[in-house]
């Protein structure tokens, strides 16, 4: 691969990461702001917004959920979206540096989705499902040449 179309790829997909951290931490946030909120009430504003039949099945789900769910697990989830969301900025930093590191973890973590997104096509093909599978391959894809040319020398190691 040529260096400054490697460097443009490592930072594209850096800025891909970085705002899969960002929609992550707004996520975590979602998850705090209803900690101290009385969780029904919300629902009910939720279903009522959303111009939905409160007797319906699916408005219920909602109720059930929150039925289901405690203060300290909010809070385990918001806290597991935060750790995901620093994964996704360290490993953007990474690649805007060229780290091989970050190429390395940008290539495992994309792999690690492709049998579940397999698996969600295999339940119904939709074109979010197969875009989110080009768009991890691609990646992974993308990592493993840019690893392969690093390990051939034909691009030097960065030091910065």
């Amino acid at each position: 691969m040529a260096g400054r179309s490697l460097q443009r790829g490592l930072r594209a997909v850096a800025v891909f990461e970085a705002l899969k951290g960002a929609l992550a931490l707004l996520a975590a946030a979602g998850f705090l702001y209803f900690i101290p909120r009385n969780l029904h009430q919300v629902a009910a504003e939720l279903v009522g917004r959303l111009h939905l039949n409160a007797g319906k099945r699916y408005p219920n789900i909602f109720n059930r959920l929150i039925d289901d769910l405690s203060n300290a697990q909010l809070w385990a989830i918001a806290t597991l979206v935060v750790v995901y969301a620093a994964l996704r900025f360290a490993e953007a930093y990474g690649l805007w540096r060229g780290r091989e590191w970050a190429e390395w973890l940008a290539a495992v973590s994309g792999a690690i989705y492709v049998p579940f997104e397999l698996y969600e096509l295999s339940r119904g093909i939709s074109w979010i499902k197969l875009a989110a599978l080009a768009a991890n391959l691609a990646i992974v894809t993308f990592m493993v040449l840019s690893l392969r040319s690093r390990s051939t020398g034909r691009r030097a190691p960065s030091g910065s």
